[in-house]
């Protein structure tokens, strides 16, 4: 399977980053904020959704993947730990909330309660897969209402 490269200049974009995110893992100390670029960054390592939907249940894949916005403003965080950086995040959904189109803000949306979230000029997301995948027995699962 190829690397997953992705980029999100709108909503509808950033939605199906969202999806291909949903469940990844990533430690506290694995969220880089560079103030003088505005640029945010996540390394984590997401479950990869698009192979598993393509496959059987021995196709469950994570990958180590990189997320990363332009032009954010300095992330605030919610219920996050930010002096545990071992801590382990679950990354539910990336969310993005209109202020004055096409500015707004993107709340990235924790398991647990945690929120990170940072005012956009406009969206500018990235993902890419940055090496290779591993087997893993565990697919996440979550209760429906």
């Amino acid at each position: 399977m190829q690397q997953l490269k992705l980029a999100a200049l709108d909503e509808e974009d950033l939605s199906v980053i969202s999806a291909q995110v949903q469940d990844a893992v990533l430690k506290v100390g694995d969220i880089r904020y560079y103030p003088a670029d505005r640029h945010l960054v996540l390394v984590m390592n997401r479950f990869a959704w698009d192979v598993t939907a393509a496959g059987s249940r021995a196709s469950n894949e994570r990958r180590r993947a990189a997320l990363s916005f332009a032009q954010a403003g300095r992330p605030r965080a919610q219920n996050i730990r930010q002096d545990a950086k071992d801590a382990v995040l679950s990354l539910l959904a990336v969310n993005f909330v209109v202020s004055e189109e096409p500015a707004g803000r993107i709340d990235l949306v924790f398991a647990g309660g945690g929120t990170l979230s940072f005012d956009v000029e406009c969206i500018e997301a990235q993902l890419a897969d940055l090496g290779a995948a591993w087997a893993t027995e565990h697919r996440p699962s979550h209760e429906t209402d």
